[in-house]
């Protein structure tokens, strides 16, 4: 079956096609990781898992790549101000190193608190220095740069269809361009491609003293533009697999445009064939959720502070498409937690016998297909959801449609299940009655022993004062 999406660079939802048949190159741009990714960050990562689990889901084996910006991205999304990492690292009396890698960590926890698969690939800015030295090197030599006392420069004026992406008029992104004020680039929208850490042999901002960190380049010590690390890591992991690329809308005018502009320079092909973009997470008012308005909640704050399942924010993410704003509010919240609950209810009351013998419902799974592969219709899909399970199937083949279902939607209903013994393999109920009698002996470390041996086998353990109940994981 086909898939549609939309795409930026088209303005129109196109179908799908591969360069490569059956394999997908997915580019996701990550994390600036200077402090903790808020929900509006996280709304784009979910909306980028969605993707991905649908081309899964649709039997494509998908190569996904995403960075890690631990260096070179300044205060603004233009050149100006100071490297985040840098300031984070002053903000927290700590080495950007250690910045970058306890953010990193977090940010890795939420996303498994959300179910979102992890990347084929992580890919960190500073693991790939080189790699955008040789880039620059080769832009340099195609006479696409031009050098200033603060770096060295990408000229946009040398790219006919800079503004390709954006859809906007040259003078419009120029004007866009206007606040950065620096006298020596040639043009407005012109990017930084290598800062240099010095003028005129001394550091930026002496009170600051040197950058922790910086390289030697073959136009003086310094570090990479915000830009160019995606181009040359995606060109490095993915190859000729350039399928598609993802972000927030707020990458367009900027960041997504000027990475295809030094990237088909430098190549003289075509980057990317599929741009998709997420639209904001607001908060009330219709103001975007935002780190620099410091008006941001993250995953903890949100959700597990209140002792609320994460996957209320991904099924409260689901609920609106990708490309149309999403409000997020105490109410909003409230009806996600209410409508999650809800789905799990419905899964604990089947009657299930043995639905692992069943498959998923074909005409279910067609009419399913047609919502996801409909430009990511998550919420469409739960409405067929729904429809299994008021249908008039057995239990257990509602039960295996709607498992089946899951592996796009990412809900973990199968935590919802608890099981009677009876109905567990032969070897599993041995081990799951063993474990029991280990308990009633206090024997804790055979009972962590087979607990585990249990988890490899694929179910997890639930122990309360008042009994032992054994679910899939």
């Amino acid at each position: 079956m086909s898939i549609f999406l939309y795409n930026t660079l088209s303005l129109k939802k196109e179908e799908f096609k591969p360069i490569v048949a059956g394999q997908v190159g997915l580019y996701t741009c990550g994390p600036t990781v200077y402090n903790y990714a808020h929900l509006g960050n996280l709304r784009t990562y979910l909306f980028e898992d969605l993707l991905k689990r649908v081309l899964l889901y649709n039997g494509y084996d998908v190569k996904h790549v995403m960075n890690i910006t631990d260096v070179g991205h300044l205060t603004g999304d233009m050149d100006m101000g100071e490297d985040k990492l840098e300031l984070g690292a002053r903000r927290e009396h700590k080495s950007a190193w250690e910045i970058a890698q306890f953010y990193t960590d977090a940010l890795k926890k939420d996303l498994a608190a959300l179910n979102i698969l992890e990347p084929t690939i992580w890919c960190k800015a500073t693991d790939n220095i080189q790699e955008q030295i040789d880039l620059i090197k080769v832009l340099e030599d195609k006479g696409f740069t031009y050098k200033t006392s603060d770096g060295v420069y990408f000229d946009t004026a040398k790219v006919k269809d800079y503004n390709k992406l954006s859809h906007l008029k040259l003078d419009e992104l120029k004007e866009g361009a206007r606040v950065e004020k620096n006298e020596e680039k040639k043009n407005p929208t012109d990017f930084a491609l290598w800062k240099f850490s010095f003028k005129d042999g001394e550091p930026f901002d002496s009170a600051q003293g040197r950058r922790q960190m910086e390289w030697d380049s073959p136009w003086g010590v310094g570090f990479p533009g915000w830009h160019v690390e995606c181009s040359a890591m995606s060109l490095k992991y993915l190859g000729q697999r350039l399928d598609i690329h993802c972000g927030g809308i707020d990458h367009i005018n900027v960041h997504h445009t000027n990475e295809i502009a030094q990237s088909e320079a430098a190549t003289g092909k075509k980057f990317f064939n599929y741009w998709l973009h997420g639209a904001f997470l607001n908060i009330a008012g219709g103001k975007k959720m935002a780190k620099s308005d410091d008006n941001f909640l993250t995953l903890q704050k949100g959700l597990l502070d209140r002792q609320i399942n994460p996957l209320v924010y991904r099924l409260s993410a689901l609920q609106v498409h990708y490309r149309k704003p999403m409000e997020y509010g105490e109410e909003s919240l409230i009806t996600a937690q209410n409508s999650l609950e809800h789905l799990y209810n419905q899964v604990r009351e089947l009657k299930i016998k043995n639905y692992e013998l069943k498959i998923a419902n074909d005409e279910y799974k067609e009419k399913f297909l047609n919502a996801v592969n409909d430009d990511l219709n998550a919420a469409q899909a739960l409405a067929v959801f729904q429809e299994v399970l008021k249908s008039d199937l057995s239990d257990d083949e509602k039960l295996a449609t709607v498992l089946d279902f899951d592996r796009v939607l990412g809900l973990n209903l199968k935590t919802a299940l608890s099981l009677n013994t009876e109905d567990l393999p032969k070897e599993v109920q041995e081990i799951f009655r063993a474990r029991l009698q280990s308990r009633a002996d206090k024997n804790w470390a055979e009972s962590d022993r087979l607990r585990d041996k249990l988890a490899e086998l694929g179910f997890a353990i639930e122990d309360t004062k008042e009994e032992t109940k054994i679910r899939y994981k």
